[in-house]
């Protein structure tokens, strides 16, 4: 990536697809070359905690609501430390944002973080090509002096695919780091860190819980090592068929019975645990409008989503498993996407959401205190059966 944060104004700005259709527009954010995955998110509101959070590493992030930016950007929001998309497409970016929290513009905090974008073109027509084609790879080029297409498709081309991208330890923590419970301390968890957003352990943290948040790259004795009541593993980017690692450090937590909690790449890990494959969606499912049902209550929720892989496994019976009967919990009522799995005979579950969503609907926040009743049903087990020992 080529970036320069001067002011864009009007300078000229092109779209280029690996399929060979560009989109003309004007620069937006930072002015040079970038280049990503292309995937639209469908979410009107919360472009901060999109543009910052760790699961769009590698991706162009094209906004299917047409008014970006009317809120500005302020301090509280970001779900990490920096923007991760690596292009950011709007059609009409706010001329002027209005918020009483915001302190800066969006245009100016893309500047400011080299995030090369692109505005004024019609992201409607961009989002249908991305719905029939599939997400593809692209680039984003600005500047007065433009290369031919030709150039730009071939630059394209020669982009990694988004298949086979192992990504996780790009964006995860290099150094263990701990979020205290507020208030008073009911359980401590590992978090094993793919990608992790910053409002994901607050969550916990509101409910009692003591969370170290771990490295991509921690082992089964460096979870341990924290004496956990639980262990979560988090959302993150790329393709979990390559999450060998990950895949072997759950396996070693389902073993030994512990109270597992994953969410987004988390889940697409436990299905691989299980024994599961997984596969790329045609486009993905990204935004805070899409409606999922808990096969276990019936309930539907509005939830907030941002992947483009998915489990494979079967909707209409109960598996068998390495580690006991295996089900899928939550699966999406526009397409039938696996959307959340649990063990029968363990306490272990997941989900392909965000039940943080922050910004977004909190239908989910449920899960939560779901994973808190795994913990606290088996501390109460332990202990009957330590006192049963003793008797």
């Amino acid at each position: 990536m080529t970036t320069s944060t001067k002011g864009t104004g009007k300078i000229p700005a092109v779209l280029v697809l690996e399929d060979g259709r560009t989109f003309r527009g004007r620069a937006y954010g930072a002015v040079g070359e970038t280049f990503g995955e292309a995937v639209f998110s469908t979410g009107m509101t919360g472009y901060q905690e999109t543009l910052t959070d760790p699961s769009y590493h590698r991706q162009v992030v094209v906004m299917t609501s047409p008014h970006v930016g009317n809120t500005g950007v302020n301090d509280e929001d970001p779900e990490s430390a920096r923007i991760w998309v690596s292009g950011y497409v709007v059609r009409d970016p706010a001329r002027v944002p209005s918020n009483w929290r915001s302190r800066r513009s969006l245009d100016e905090e893309l500047r400011h973080q080299g995030v090369v974008g692109i505005c004024g073109i019609d992201t409607r027509a961009l989002t249908r090509h991305l719905r029939e084609r599939g997400a593809m790879r692209a680039g984003i080029f600005s500047g007065n002096a433009l290369p031919d297409e030709g150039t730009m498709l071939a630059e394209v081309r020669q982009q990694p695919e988004m298949q086979g991208a192992d990504l996780s330890a790009q964006v995860a923590t290099k150094e263990p780091y701990v979020v205290p419970a507020i208030g008073a301390k009911k359980f401590t968890v590992a978090a094993v860190d793919l990608g992790i957003k910053g409002m994901t352990p607050h969550r916990m943290a509101e409910r009692g819980i003591e969370v170290h948040v771990l490295p991509a790259t921690a082992t089964a004795e460096d979870v341990y090592a924290v004496n956990p009541d639980g262990v979560f593993f988090s959302n993150g980017p790329g393709d979990p068929a390559t999450a060998d690692h990950p895949v072997a450090v759950m396996r070693e937590v389902l073993s030994r019975k512990t109270p597992l909690f994953g969410i987004c790449f988390g889940n697409q890990i436990l299905g691989r645990a299980l024994g599961f494959g997984t596969y790329k969606l045609k486009y993905g499912h990204r935004g805070i409008n899409q409606p999922v049902q808990d096969r276990t209550t019936g309930k539907v929720e509005i939830t907030a989503h941002n992947h483009g892989f998915a489990v494979d496994a079967p909707l209409d019976k109960v598996s068998d498993t390495p580690f006991g009967r295996a089900e899928v919990s939550h699966v999406c009522l526009n397409d039938n996407v696996v959307e959340g799995l649990q063990l029968l005979d363990q306490p272990a579950f997941s989900v392909q959401y965000h039940p943080e969503a922050a910004a977004g609907p909190h239908d989910a926040a449920y899960l939560f205190d779901r994973f808190v009743e795994l913990m606290r049903d088996n501390n109460q087990h332990s202990v009957s059966l330590m006192e049963g020992q003793r008797a």
